[in-house]
């Protein structure tokens, strides 16, 4: 059993001693004009004759029994000092301990007052009880509070106005309106507290992956309990569910939840001066996916632009639909948006003479969880979102889905350490069947796979700091460029055997090499004309790769999270690369050879990010700055950030974010990041993001 340390209860103040203070306040200018020699204002004196039977004022009749007689009139701040100490004596009558019968005959006679919850309907601000007071110059009227009797009192006699008497009374009531509430709260506390035993843990601080494992259960119990009822439509909204009768509804329908969201951007992508734009970038992947380039001509290849400031407005949109088919099972489709079918950018530029934008199918999957696994234990097949832990986009982008089959589990080993195992099979590229198109001797299939396996686990290391930590392995199963058949191309459609193995979505930053072994030939003029080639990736990628986070709760709700990941391409062999290697090279030799190959196999991210870890409520926000180290052959350019240095590899730099929450499911995003290529001629950018994000 869980329970929460108890918080001081509030300290009550008996009604007579509040009392006494109202009066000492109010009458506090009285007693110093007293003091000063000044008269004091003058009660105005009625000459009504008293009622028949009733005792004159002032006689022993009308005082009351605790206040001393007098032997003449007193001045104001006499009556006041008795009235006082006659209030005073209540209090203390009050607070002496009663005999046990006493006791029990004054605990029967009081009637109990209901306080509403203040955890469920927070008390709101009294109305001002202008009709607990005496009209101005009227009989004041008897109620059952001793502080608004002794107000109406004081101000028959002239010692407050009607008006100072009505601001008092509701003040008054304000108070105990406040003293109830925290007397609510504090019974409730107290009880939770009354619930723990010596063999209970206390808790003061629940780890975030604690947090979203009890979030992921009872949003699992609660789907669970919908599902039992076929009137119930479950409406996610946010982290709330709302649940509406509408039985009319199909039952697809009733186990269907819709969620997505919108981000708009602005982005500037600037050059500083000193980038070499003489043709050392080409455009691999625009080539790859066009016609074939003619490496004998006399035109530049496509190029990458590194000198001119771009500034763009994007766009992009994502809409999710999942439906729970009963015992564990998923079905999730989720549409987006994007220029192209590019695996990691969802983003729509704006500004295409008003032209329609494309909808893409980004995520098809069907998923199996178990209902009964004491943790968790999935399968999902389909294309789905990518299911390794990971700190940063440094391997993958945030907007990558993976394709083909994965496996998942997680269980507790002890209250501290969580471990989990995640592996699957990953289709990358399906040779196609008709392949070549133009010739009826069809090649061998050069389909390609990514095997991953991943394991870790989550870690309660103190009672503020939990972590989490995993190792994978990602073997990229023929991605590997090879060179072709010989062959002799007459024409600009005639394909070489490996022409499936080139990559048609890099980024940049990848090394490549020339696919095609065209033979030299009178009808190619011995090998200066008609060289038309595709590229391909010089380097296998064979990839270790470690992830860990820390989590420092010390200052809740604020976190501080460290964040580190360190990847080596195991299958990269320099001595291979370097002689295939097209670019990533440094200056030309002085004899006009090829530069050194300068490409690497070593990739590091570390970054720190705090705040809140969260942006839930309004108000939240949290920060992050982070430092990168990406060789050119370290991880795949086609799957990695597309953001930091425009995409790609072969990069290190800077990265700073800030993000706020200006209402929930609403923030603001301000994200720098600035880059130098590390190996090859000089390139830096820097790229400015601005993003408003909605989510529902």
């Amino acid at each position: 059993m869980f329970s929460f340390s108890p918080v001081a209860s509030p300290r009550r103040i008996p009604a007579a001693a509040l009392g006494c203070s109202l009066i000492a306040l109010a009458c506090a200018p009285l007693k110093a004009q007293e003091a000063a020699g000044q008269p004091a204002p003058a009660a105005e004196v009625k000459s009504e004759a008293p009622a028949p039977g009733t005792p004159a004022p002032g006689t022993p009749a009308e005082r009351p029994a605790n206040l001393p007689a007098s032997a003449g009139p007193r001045s104001p701040g006499e009556t006041i000092d008795a009235i006082a100490a006659a209030v005073a004596a209540t209090a203390v009558e009050a607070a002496t301990p009663k005999k046990e019968g006493e006791a029990a005959a004054e605990a029967a006679a009081v009637v109990p007052v209901l306080t509403p919850d203040p955890l469920v309907s927070p008390l709101e601000d009294p109305p001002v009880p202008v009709d607990l007071l005496s009209p101005e110059g009227g009989e004041p009227t008897p109620t059952e509070s001793v502080v608004v009797n002794l107000i109406n009192r004081l101000v028959e006699r002239g010692v407050l106005t009607q008006a100072d008497a009505s601001e008092l009374a509701s003040q008054a009531q304000r108070d105990a309106a406040v003293a109830s509430k925290n007397a609510a709260a504090a019974a409730l506390v107290a009880a939770d507290a009354a619930m723990a035993t010596e063999e209970d843990i206390v808790v003061t601080h629940i780890p975030e992956p604690v947090k979203e494992r009890l979030r992921e259960e009872i949003r699992r119990d609660i789907l669970a309990d919908a599902g039992s009822r076929p009137e119930v439509l479950v409406l996610p909204s946010g982290k709330d569910t709302v649940y509406l009768d509408d039985s009319d509804l199909p039952a697809w329908v009733r186990r269907t939840k819709i969620s997505g969201d919108f981000r708009v951007r602005y982005e500037s992508s600037r050059f500083p001066d000193g980038n070499d734009n003489t043709g050392s970038f080409p455009n691999f992947n625009r080539i790859n996916n066009g016609d074939p380039f003619d490496i004998a001509g006399f035109e530049f290849s496509d190029q990458l632009n590194v000198d001119e400031n771009r500034q763009r407005y994007r766009m992009r949109a994502r809409l999710l639909f999942e439906t729970d088919l009963g015992e564990g099972f998923n079905v999730g489709l989720r549409t987006v948006t994007g220029n192209d079918d590019s695996p990691v950018s969802p983003n729509q530029t704006m500004g295409d003479n008003f032209n329609k934008y494309s909808i893409w199918l980004d995520q098809a999957y069907l998923k199996w969880q178990s209902p009964t696994f004491d943790g968790d234990l999935s399968v999902s097949a389909g294309r789905f979102p990518n299911p390794f832990f990971r700190t940063s986009e440094m391997m993958w982008d945030n907007d990558l889905g993976f394709d083909g089959l994965a496996f998942s589990i997680a269980s507790d080993l002890s209250e501290n350490v969580r471990p989990f195992l995640t592996a699957g099979a990953f289709p990358i590229f399906n040779t196609a069947f008709n392949f070549p198109e133009n010739d009826p001797d069809k090649f061998v299939s050069t389909d390609r796979y990514l095997y991953g396996a991943q394991g870790g686990a989550d870690f309660v290391l103190a009672r503020n700091v939990d972590a989490k930590f995993g190792l994978g392995y990602h073997d990229f199963s023929g991605v590997q460029g090879e060179l072709s058949d010989p062959y002799l191309p007459l024409t600009i459609r005639d394909a070489g055997s490996t022409d499936n193995l080139r990559t048609p979505s890099a980024q940049k930053g990848n090394t490549f090499m020339a696919l095609r072994d065209i033979i030299p030939d009178p009808l190619n003029n011995f090998g200066t004309t008609n060289q038309w080639q595709y590229f391909g990736l010089a380097s296998k990628f064979q990839i270790l790769s470690y992830n860990g986070r820390i989590n420092l709760s010390h200052w809740e709700p604020f976190q501080v999270s460290l964040l580190g990941e360190y990847s080596v391409n195991t299958g990269y062999d320099e001595d291979d690369v370097s002689q295939i290697a097209l670019n990533n090279r440094g200056p030309l030799q002085p004899d006009g050879s090829t530069g050194t190959f300068e490409g690497g196999n070593i990739a590091w991210n570390f970054g720190v990010q705090f705040g809140e870890a969260d942006l839930d409520t309004q108000g939240d926000w949290n920060a992050l700055f982070g430092y990168r180290f990406v060789e050119s052959d370290s991880v795949l350019d086609a799957f990695n950030d597309s953001n930091f240095g425009l995409g790609g590899t072969n990069m290190e730099g800077f990265t700073a974010r800030s993000a706020l929450a200006v209402r929930p499911n609403l923030d603001l995003v301000f994200r720098w990041m600035g880059a130098s290529e590390i190996a090859g001629p000089p390139l830096k950018y820097d790229v400015f993001q601005f993003d408003i994000l909605a989510r529902f």
